[in-house]
């Protein structure tokens, strides 16, 4: 993977030391509220900055002027790996948030995907609920290809039940990206 770098961000592979700047949002049950975890403790987020920092499917979003880590993107290949399609997903501070920095970022990792690794289509999805994720992948031209009715569960319930929830899922094909410019 290499350094992504925009106007105002450096996008790039996670180091052990990010785990201070992860925890800041990810202890925080409205950031975590829509994933596939819970909130984070200290001790989990070293764990994670470990696992991120070895994954290439995670990219640090850094601000340029400080290295200050906001956020990040999660963008991973699919199967089967000749479809060549790949999924972009996205957590960040709420201390960042309305500043273009998640547009920004994702738009240039879409970009690297699309003319570095050559990618045919990107996907993203999100809980139907989480009105900010869809308005984002919105704003990164994407199309919304689908609502999908209780397909996953993130958490059970008391009674050890699934908790569904509903997805939409939105994509973008290489030629729409690069018509854009």
């Amino acid at each position: 993977m290499s350094i992504l770098e925009t106007d105002r961000l450096i996008i790039r592979k996670f180091c052990y030391d990010d785990w201070r700047d992860l925890y800041e949002y990810l202890c925080q049950e409205t950031v975590v509220k829509y994933e596939p975890y819970n909130v984070y403790s200290m001790e989990e987020c070293k764990e994670e900055a470990v696992y991120r920092s070895q994954n290439d499917a995670f990219f640090a979003v850094c601000l340029k002027e400080n290295n200050k880590l906001i956020g990040n993107v999660y963008f991973q290949q699919q199967q089967p790996t000749e479809f060549l399609t790949w999924e972009i997903g996205y957590v960040f501070n709420p201390a960042y948030y309305r500043k273009g920095y998640a547009t920004e970022a994702c738009k240039n990792v879409m970009k690297y995907g699309f003319e570095q690794l050559g990618a045919h289509r990107i996907i993203g999805k999100c809980n139907p609920e989480n009105t900010s994720s869809w308005k984002l992948l919105e704003r990164l031209s994407m199309r919304r290809e689908g609502h999908f009715i209780k397909p996953a569960f993130f958490e059970k319930s008391n009674e050890g039940k699934p908790i569904w929830h509903d997805a939409y899922q939105y994509s973008i094909l290489a030629e729409e990206f690069h018509s854009m410019k």
